[in-house]
C-alpha cells in the first residue's frame, strides 16, 4: 500500500489544470471544536442555521467518514500540517499549553505550506497557530511576548501570517503579525468562568475575542485580492466554536440554543464572508476550498449523562435535548470515540468536482498534504507525509487507492483503528473523559461495527475476537514503536 503522490496516482482530468500551469489556489478552512452534527448539511434536524456551509458542501463533495487525527487540537494541527500522526513526534498526548512548550513542528519537516511554497505558491496563514512559538525571554528567563519572537508560522513556510499564538482561551491575548505582537499586553486578562471561559493572563487592552473572526475574515480578503500572478494557498484556522463562546453582539440570540447556537452561526457566516472574497476576486472557480474541524465539539448528545459543565451549558440557553453537536456519534472533544474525531470535512473546487459529490471512504486530516501534491502534480520529498495518503481520485469519483486503518487518537493517548466498517479500540474508555473499566478478551479492548452499530453501544470484542486481532496486528505494523 504505498502513498499516493504521483501524477500516475490520479484522473488525467483532475490535473489537467496543473499540468497546463493554471495551478489552483487553495484555501484550508479549519474549525475550532465544531462538532459533525453542527452542521445543518450533515444533521437535518439541527436548528443552528449554517446556509454558507451548506452551500459549500453542496458544491462539491462532502466526505461522510473524515477523521481529524487527533481528539484534540495541537496534534490535529500537527497532523494536518505535516501529513504525520503527531504521535510520532515529542507530544504523545494533550497539547501545548503557552508560553512554556517548545515549537513542535521539526525544523526539517515539510508543511503544505513550506511544499507549495516551492511550487511557487504564495502562502499565507490567518487565524490560531497552536504548534508553539520561540518566545523572547528576558535575562531572567521570563517570556517577553512584546518583544519579536522566532519559530513560529513563517519558518514553516508561511510567507505572512496574522492571527493568535493558541486558543482564545489561552495566553497571550493579543493579535500576532508575522514575527511581532501588534500591540503592547499591559493589561490583565482576568480569569473568567462558562461560556466566556478564559484563563488569566496578559493581554492587549483593546483585545476582543468577540473581534477576532471578523478580524480574520477581513485578512483573508486581503490576501485572496492580492494580485501578483501567483497561486495561492491560505491557511484559516478560525477560533470558534472553541471556548471561550464569544460571539460577536451582532450575533447574540440569532439562535434559539444560547451562545453556542450563535458561535457556530457566526463561524458559519464567516466562511461565507470568505467564499464571498472569493467570488469577487474571479478566483473561485479555480480554487479548492477544503473546510474541516480540528476535532469534535465539547457539547452532549443529548443522551449523555450529565457532567459538571452541563448545568452551566442549560444555564446559558443550549439545551442538550434539542440539539447533538456531534450528531448520533458517541462521545465528545478529547474521546477515542466517534465523537471526538469525526469531522465535517467538505471540498470545493468549481472547475473540476461534480456538485453533490459524496465520498464514504474513510479519511484522516494527514491526507490533505498528499492530495494537495498529488492535485498540484509534484511528489512530496522523500520522508515527508509518513501517514498522507491522496484522496484526489475520490473527489472525480474514481476508486482511490487502498488506504491503511486510519488511527484514532484520544487526548490521554488511547489508540483506536478503523479498517472498514470495523473499529477497534486498544484501550476501555473514552481516552478523555471516562476511567478505563474492566477487561474484555483478556485485554481492555473494544470492537464496534460503526455500519451496524455507529453509536458504538455493542462491543463485540468476545464474538469477533479474530477480526479484532488482524486489525490490532495491523495497528502495530503502523504504530510501531512511535506510541
Amino acid at each position: 500500500m504505498k502513498r499516493c503522490t504521483g501524477i500516475l496516482a490520479i484522473g488525467s482530468l483532475l490535473l489537467g489544470a496543473a499540468i497546463a500551469g493554471e495551478r489552483p489556489n487553495v484555501v484550508l478552512i479549519l474549525a475550532d471544536d465544531m462538532g459533525y452534527g453542527d452542521v445543518q448539511v450533515l444533521n437535518e434536524e439541527s436548528k443552528i442555521p449554517t446556509p454558507h456551509l451548506n452551500g459549500l458542501a453542496k458544491g462539491g463533495a462532502i466526505f461522510t467518514d473524515a477523521h481529524s487525527g487527533s481528539a484534540v487540537c495541537t496534534p490535529t494541527r500537527y497532523g494536518l500540517m505535516t501529513g504525520r500522526y503527531c504521535w510520532r513526534s515529542r507530544l504523545k498526548r494533550g497539547v501545548l499549553f503557552p508560553p512554556n512548550d517548545k515549537p513542535l513542528i521539526e525544523n526539517d519537516r515539510v508543511t503544505i505550506a513550506s511544499f507549495l511554497k516551492e511550487q511557487g505558491y504564495r502562502t499565507g496563514m490567518v487565524g490560531k497557530w497552536h504548534l508553539g512559538i520561540g518566545w523572547a525571554r528576558d535575562e531572567k528567563g521570563k517570556v517577553v511576548f512584546d518583544e519579536p519572537f522566532t519559530d513560529g508560522p513563517i519558518e514553516k513556510g508561511f510567507e505572512e501570517w496574522y492571527g493568535v499564538a493558541a486558543s482564545l482561551d489561552m495566553v497571550p491575548y493579543v493579535m500576532l503579525r508575522n514575527h511581532q505582537a501588534i500591540a503592547k499586553t499591559t493589561g490583565t486578562q482576568e480569569a473568567m468562568d462558562f461560556p466566556k471561559y478564559v484563563r488569566k493572563g496578559p493581554k492587549d487592552s483593546n483585545f476582543d475575542p468577540g473581534d477576532a473572526l471578523d478580524l480574520f475574515a477581513e485578512e483573508a480578503e486581503k490576501f485572496i485580492k492580492k494580485k501578483d500572478g501567483k497561486p495561492f494557498f491560505l491557511y484559516l484556522p478560525l477560533t470558534g466554536p472553541h471556548k471561550p463562546v464569544w460571539p460577536h453582539e451582532r450575533f447574540v440570540g440569532k439562535t434559539e440554543l444560547g451562545p453556542y447556537g450563535d458561535f457556530v452561526h457566526q463561524v458559519d457566516a464567516t466562511v461565507g464572508m470568505v467564499l464571498k472574497s472569493l467570488e469577487e476576486s474571479g478566483k473561485a472557480e479555480n480554487t479548492i476550498v477544503i473546510y474541516t474541524s480540528d476535532n469534535g465539539s465539547f457539547m452532549f448528545r443529548r443522551w449523555e449523562k450529565e457532567d459538571h459543565h452541563l448545568k452551566n451549558i442549560k444555564d446559558q440557553g443550549y439545551r442538550p435535548e434539542d440539539h447533538s453537536a456531534n450528531y448520533h456519534w458517541r462521545g465528545t472533544k478529547a474521546d477515542v470515540w466517534e465523537g471526538g474525531h469525526r469531522v465535517p470535512f467538505f471540498v470545493r473546487w468549481p472547475k473540476e468536482i461534480k456538485a453533490g459529490a459524496r465520498v464514504e471512504d474513510a479519511v484522516c486530516l494527514t491526507d490533505v498534504l498528499a492530495t494537495v501534491a498529488d492535485i498540484v502534480g509534484s511528489k512530496l520529498p522523500k520522508g515527508a507525509g509518513e501517514d498522507s495518503y491522496s484522496f484526489a481520485p475520490q473527489l472525480k469519483g474514481e476508486k482511490g487507492v487502498e488506504r491503511p486503518g486510519v488511527i484514532n487518537h484520544s487526548a490521554s493517548g488511547t489508540f483506536a483503528i478503523r479498517k472498514g466498517p470495523w473499529k477497534l479500540v486498544l484501550g476501555d474508555g473514552s481516552g478523555g473523559r471516562q476511567k478505563p473499566k474492566g477487561k474484555a478478551f483478556g485485554k481492555p479492548y473494544h470492537l464496534y461495527h460503526l455500519g451496524d452499530d455507529p453509536s458504538e453501544a455493542h462491543n463485540l470484542i468476545e464474538q469477533k475476537g479474530e477480526i479484532a486481532k488482524e486489525m490490532e496486528a495491523e495497528f502495530e505494523k503502523i504504530v510501531g514503536k512511535d506510541r
